[in-house]
């Protein structure tokens, strides 16, 4: 049985660390509901200005025109992979690491033995991890969420949609976590380019015949539109892993606290057996002397 002193400190302990994990919960809960609200608010914008791109790329009459949609042989891919700058949100950083790289590994074998395929790190703990894996890492945009704001976001969408016109990467992957719920979040890895136009939800498809009106013309505004689509879909990847971020984060320290507090009941009960234990033997000792003087 341990000593009182021992368990003593590690009550002192579980209890400073319960305090920690309760006010770490109440700052993520606080953030969770302004990185919600933004992520809620961005969802009709991006989803109708995706909508109206599918159609309008759907209706066009040669599809080279549409540079972001040419499909090419991929010889060089990239994966987008968001995570978070900070741990302690359960498993919210390993699970999308480990979908990129099973990403990796599964859809382009070759790819992976030839070392052709190349990672974006949204977020540190990704970096920290996907480093050790592979050489092929940018790490340019990895502090996006210490300011995350639009313009931010775009230099970082800018930069990919430029590679991908230029030759670089042939296909752009992004991993990342959407938002349900403060317990749930969902892993979704999507083709951010060439756009799939033949992955066109069903409602979207529907809507092709669609008869725009279009001023100046419809290339001007499919060249205006497209890159104007892109940037505000990057932007949704990163608004909802911040706000799963901040939901896992919040799911995690509650667990956490409620684990501290069963804990300090296990030790208060072990506390005071042991005290009872060591009052018992010095009253025994007290006794046995006695006896003893007596004899």
């Amino acid at each position: 049985m341990p000593s009182l002193k021992e368990v003593r400190n590690r009550i002192a302990s579980v209890n400073s660390t319960q305090q920690i994990t309760k006010a770490m919960k109440m700052v993520s809960a606080a953030k969770l509901r302004r990185a919600q609200d933004r992520a809620m608010k961005i969802r009709p914008y991006a989803e109708k200005l995706n909508g109206i791109l599918h159609n309008i790329s759907a209706s066009l009459e040669d599809a080279s025109d549409n540079i972001y949609s040419e499909e090419r042989e991929v010889k060089n891919l990239l994966i987008v992979v968001v995570t978070s700058d900070r741990g302690l949100a359960g498993a919210f950083n390993s699970n999308v690491v480990k979908t990129a790289v099973a990403l990796a590994e599964e859809k382009y074998p070759e790819l992976a033995a030839a070392n052709k395929i190349n990672y974006l790190c949204i977020g540190k703990k990704g970096a920290e991890v996907l480093v050790k894996r592979s050489s092929n890492v940018n790490l340019d945009y990895q502090g996006l969420f210490l300011d995350l704001r639009f313009e931010t976001a775009r230099k970082a969408s800018e930069f990919i949609m430029n590679s991908f016109l230029s030759g670089k990467y042939d296909r752009v992957e992004v991993v990342y976590n959407e938002f349900k719920n403060v317990a749930t979040q969902i892993i979704r890895t999507e083709q951010f380019l060439p756009i799939p136009v033949k992955a066109a939800p069903v409602a979207v498809t529907e809507a092709v015949e669609i008869d725009y009106i279009f001023e100046p013309s419809k290339m001007e505004i499919v060249k205006e539109l497209i890159p104007k689509s892109l940037k505000i879909q990057f932007y949704k990847y990163l608004l909802e892993s911040n706000a799963s971020e901040h939901g896992a984060r919040m799911t995690a320290m509650d667990k956490a606290t409620d684990n501290a507090k069963e804990m300090l009941k296990a030790l208060k009960l072990t506390y005071n057996r042991s005290r009872q234990a060591a009052i018992t033997k010095e009253i025994l000792e007290i006794v046995g002397g006695a006896e003893a003087l007596n004899n």
